[in-house]
């Protein structure tokens, strides 16, 4: 897809597009379909082909919060290692670290 055919729309843009023209999705024949259905069409979707066989029994929304800038120091091999990562490396530093507290809240809670 070419940069220059991509459209940005803030959510309110968006609504606004939906009161004024309706949706063109056809929520008559999503909620027809069973979920093998939709299912069998997520496996003939190229883009679900990773994402396919994940459990996602456990999986948690996460409302991206407003974030600090700080100067931290790490050591070489742990910086290397999440950048090597590819983009978005500091934000997985984050969940990482994020992780750690709320397991560290859980111990301190129960000792």
């Amino acid at each position: 897809m070419k940069k220059e055919n991509i459209v940005s729309t803030t959510l309110d843009e968006a609504l606004e597009r939906v009161r004024l023209h309706g949706s063109r999705t056809d929520w008559a024949r999503v909620d027809a379909m069973t979920d093998e259905e939709i299912e069998a069409q997520m496996r003939d979707d190229p883009d679900w082909a990773d994402f396919m066989d994940i459990d996602w029994s456990k999986a948690t929304l996460v409302i991206p919060v407003p974030k600090d800038p700080i100067s931290i120091r790490l050591d070489k091999d742990v910086l290397d290692f999440f950048k090597a990562t590819g983009k978005g490396y500091q934000t997985r530093i984050n969940a990482v670290l994020r992780h750690y507290m709320q397991e560290k809240r859980k111990t301190d809670k129960a000792g």
